[in-house]
């Protein structure tokens, strides 16, 4: 089957605004070019919720996005959920791993769901973990990593437990809810909508690579130094001096619009796009998990070209 051909980058925040809106870059590859097409601000989850539904219209011959938030948990932590867990979690995750009793990654998510509530629900069950129901917390600390947190040298992606200052695991609270509700296809996690196609993507990743330690974006602080960082880094992208080997298409106008935010928000969505290009051109060599390795864990995901 022919991978669609609209590609799409999210920078996705768990409680979206005018101020900080969640960002969609939307574009298109052929062979090592990706094309960008556009940049959207929506500023409800309500508005992503639509975007994504079945039937919309725009979005009817399929899509690969990049998304920038957790699909998966530390397995030490849904283990120890899966044992010692408050409330009906044992019970709602009984035998998680058998395929049989449907996928892990629905069941997981839903579950939290059903005991937390909301965020702040989420946010209490991972403060309390090492205290009433768990006794035995794996070496780390509470805020462990996953594989793919630390698959890259010299780069790591937050802790998917984190709730405060980047609030990454409200982020996978908010999200992944909804890419399963929208029953979009997971791959080496869930299978849905086959051409409704996401990955979890890292800006972080191509920003290390290519600017090393060097910072880009601040949601306080716009400075000269970021500036030229992120000029630098959209010259990068363009040249296609990154590891995925593809090349960034974009107008002047579009330049000035990646490099004109400083919070990065705009950038980050665009990494996360030329992530899914990634991804698209091994799916069209006949990857298949898409680039993926093949022995993704279900309950904790993948960060895509890690």
């Amino acid at each position: 089957m022919l991978s669609p051909s609209t590609l799409g980058g999210l920078d996705f925040s768990c409680a979206p605004s005018k101020r900080k809106p969640l960002t969609l870059a939307w574009g298109s590859r052929t062979g090592q070019v990706v094309k960008l097409d556009r940049v959207d601000a929506l500023h409800t989850l309500a508005e992503l919720d639509a975007l994504l539904a079945p039937g919309r219209p725009e979005l009817a011959e399929g899509f690969v996005m990049g998304c920038d938030f957790p699909f998966g948990l530390p397995r030490p932590f849904v283990d120890a959920l899966c044992a010692h867990g408050p409330g009906e979690l044992p019970a709602l995750l009984a035998d998680l791993d058998n395929p049989g009793k449907g996928q892990a990654a629905d069941r997981l998510i839903l579950a939290l769901h059903r005991h937390c509530g909301d965020r702040a629900g989420f946010q209490h069950l991972i403060d309390t973990w090492g205290q009433s129901w768990h006794t035995d917390r794996p070496v780390g600390g509470k805020l462990l990593h996953r594989p793919t947190d630390q698959a890259m040298p010299g780069i790591s992606s937050t802790s998917p437990l984190q709730t405060r200052y980047v609030p990454v695991g409200k982020m996978y609270f908010e999200g992944m809810a909804r890419l399963i509700q929208a029953d979009l296809t997971l791959p080496g996690l869930r299978q849905g909508r086959p051409k409704a196609i996401a990955f979890e993507a890292y800006p972080g990743l191509l920003s290390g690579e290519l600017l090393g330690r060097r910072s880009y974006k601040s949601e306080t602080e716009a400075t000269d130094e970021r500036l030229i960082a992120r000029m630098d880094l959209v010259d990068a992208l363009e040249q296609g001096r990154s590891r995925l080997g593809l090349r960034l298409k974009l107008s002047p106008a579009q330049r000035d619009l990646l490099v004109s935010d400083p919070k990065g928000d705009r950038l980050d969505a665009v990494l996360c796009l030329m992530q899914a290009g990634w991804a698209h051109a091994q799916h069209e060599e006949g990857a298949a998990l898409w680039g993926l390795p093949a022995d993704v864990n279900p309950i904790e995901g993948w960060i895509l070209s890690a």
